[in-house]
């Protein structure tokens, strides 16, 4: 919390043993630099280890060959705290396997240009430094595990001291005790507070500020004795005083960083080692502090926003690479020549990657692990051309041999409605293989162009004859159609029935019409909806002959894709009306009143019983369905 705001927020907190609440409106430019502080601050407190890291030199790892990598793996794991050599670490264990896999798949190149007919698991390569390597890193990880237990053990018990010091503290606000004995518990409280150690970063802020709100109830209740309260607000201001003093000079630091490290040790000053000035000053003090705070970091924010500027050009230029070594390895390389130009472009690309300076942080990992996806892609496809460009082939040449004999098997069959799909299926996959061994290609071309041809020469011989017969089926339903369209019932329910039945039969004896004719059979069914709707037949009567009426003339198109559809749609019908059964049943049982004489339960109940009656007609559809099925 800021200091400024402790005043008002007292009044809301006396009486209270539950902690400050933070300030639940957006921060300004001044409230979002001091927080800044206060995070860094927090974090320090946590791990330390920062300012050792700093003095770590930073070496161009990828210059280092696998001996120098594992040496100075090992100079830093011996000699320095593993929270301050993490990052360097990282960065050798990148260098160190990125090398590794770029020898592994040369060391490949070679086994297989030796050993054309080998397989992959028989490839073996051992490289003992490797293991000297992953010897360090583990003993790494050890350390790492132990420090991260030992510190969070070390930052919990660090937190309970702390507030049992606050507890302390506000016991002293409410005892009524002697001034003289209150002032010294209050020193030695403060003593044990300087030296309680580090707490969980996430904690810091909060604790503080808890400790700091009790810190300054005791000061304004210290009007029994306002000489010595006095005093101490007066060491304390001339203490602040210096401290903005300072922060004043820090202004002019040419080293930005130099000069927040140092604000930040001020802050901390400000917060652990001086206490309250008076309340007529006290927001004044802070502001002037603050201001300076808010100038300083405005300096610092500037920086990084030149450097984030300059690393978001370098992310630009190395995604570029990337992006330009993943291109060449998708390429389809298909001779030597080729292969050794591309293969000089991205050893003139990698070295470009590696004089570039530094990117935005967050994107580290992501970009490093890019740029090795993509040199393993690279060095891959260029390992396998002449072993995958041989064996490939081969499969290609047994697949177009498959598919010539099945060709073969059917170029002379006349049964064209399962032959025809089989045929362009066929057509179609020999599309998809590619190309076979320059000695086979030619015969097999020759002898799969001859078997298709020969097939489809009788078939569109034989389709020409059928779309002559069904034109003239076309016209004569067309004729049937328009007599049907004039038909007049006698109004004898049987008489009519049997009538409508003779001229479903007489529309099939016709026989089938072309594709692009079908429209003339979804006529005929309206027409025939039309005479059904003038018998007297029940409702479930109607839609049964409707439906057989349509059924059957799926049945003559002897289409089972369409056949399926129809169940399926049938199926969705009688869910959805049971659904809705279902819940009008529900609804019936949630009426309260719910007498038959109720008006609103007739109209349920009369809607349950209608669609009761739907689902039967529905679910003699799919009865009908089933049994053409078998």
């Amino acid at each position: 919390m800021l200091e400024s705001k402790n005043d008002n927020l007292q009044e809301q907190a006396e009486g209270q043993e539950s902690t400050l609440k933070s300030v639940e409106t957006a921060f300004s430019d001044k409230e979002k630099a001091l927080d800044s502080i206060a995070n860094f601050n927090a974090e320090d407190n946590e791990d330390n280890a920062s300012h050792e890291e700093s003095t770590i030199p930073q070496l161009d790892y990828e210059r280092l060959d696998f001996e120098q990598l594992t040496a100075q793996l090992n100079k830093l794991i011996k000699n320095h705290k593993v929270t301050a050599i993490r990052n360097h670490v990282n960065d050798i264990r990148k260098v160190f396997y990125g090398k590794y896999n770029d020898l592994l798949n040369e060391k490949k190149t070679v086994f297989f240009e030796e050993n054309p007919d080998a397989l992959d698991t028989d490839f073996e390569f051992i490289f003992p430094e490797k293991g000297h390597f992953d010897s360090l890193y583990h003993e790494f990880r050890v350390m790492q595990d132990n420090h991260f237990k030992t510190l969070q053990n070390s930052l919990n018990n660090n937190l309970e001291k702390r507030l049992a010091i606050i507890d302390k503290l506000k016991n002293l606000v409410d005892e009524k005790e002697g001034i003289s004995d209150a002032l010294k518990q209050l020193a030695d409280i403060r003593e044990e507070w300087k030296n309680a150690g580090a707490i969980p970063k996430d904690k810091y802020n909060h604790v503080w500020n808890n400790y700091h709100f009790h810190l300054e109830r005791f000061y304004d209740q210290l009007h029994l004795d306002r000489e010595a309260r006095d005093l101490d607000f007066k060491y304390n201001l001339e203490q602040k005083t210096k401290l903005i003093a300072r922060a004043e000079l820090l202004l002019q630091e040419e080293d930005v960083m130099k000069a927040f490290g140092e604000l930040q040790t001020l802050h901390r000053i400000w917060r652990e080692e001086i206490g309250p000035v008076d309340r007529e000053v006290r927001e004044q003090v802070w502001e002037r502090f603050s201001d300076l705070t808010k100038q300083l970091h405005d300096k610092r924010e500037l920086l990084f926003e030149q450097l984030r500027q300059v690393e978001r050009e370098h992310l630009a230029l190395k995604v570029n690479i990337i992006s330009e070594i993943d291109k060449i390895s998708k390429q389809q390389i298909t001779n030597h020549t080729i292969w050794q130009k591309e293969i000089k472009r991205v050893e003139e690309l990698r070295q470009s990657f590696f004089s570039i300076g530094r990117i935005p942080i967050e994107y580290t990992d992501e970009v490093w692990g890019l740029f090795q996806l993509a040199n393993r892609n690279f060095n891959q496809n260029k390992n396998n051309f002449y072993k995958e460009l041989k064996r490939e082939q081969q499969e290609n040449y047994t697949k177009k041999l498959a598919l010539l004999e099945q060709a073969q098997a059917y170029k002379d069959s006349e049964d064209y409605e399962k032959a025809t799909p089989i045929m362009k299926r066929i057509q179609e996959d020999w599309k998809k293989v590619g190309h076979v061994p320059r000695k086979y290609s030619e015969q097999l071309w020759a002898d799969f162009k001859e078997a298709c041809n020969a097939f489809f020469d009788r078939y569109h011989e034989q389709r020409k004859l059928v779309n002559k017969e069904g034109l003239e089926v076309y016209d004569k339903k067309k004729a049937y159609l328009d007599m049907v369209k004039g038909i007049t019932l006698s109004g004898d329910h049987k008489q009519d029935l049997d009538e409508i039945k003779k001229h479903i039969a007489a529309w099939k004896e016709f026989g089938k019409v072309p594709f692009e004719k079908r429209f003339i059979e979804g006529k005929f069914n309206k027409a025939l909806d039309v005479l059904f709707d003038q018998l007297s037949l029940s409702k479930r009567e109607m839609e049964a002959e409707k439906f057989n009426s349509r059924i059957d003339n799926l049945m003559e198109e002897n289409d089972g894709r369409k056949l399926q559809q129809e169940v399926q749609f049938v199926q969705r019908k009688i869910e959805e009306i049971s659904s809705d059964i279902i819940q009008l049943e529900n609804n019936l049982a949630c009426i309260s009143n719910a007498t038959k004489d109720n008006p609103l339960v007739k109209e349920v109940n009369k809607s349950i019983d209608r669609s009761k009656e739907e689902l039967k007609i529905w679910k003699d559809k799919l009865n009908k369905l089933r049994t053409l099925n078998k």
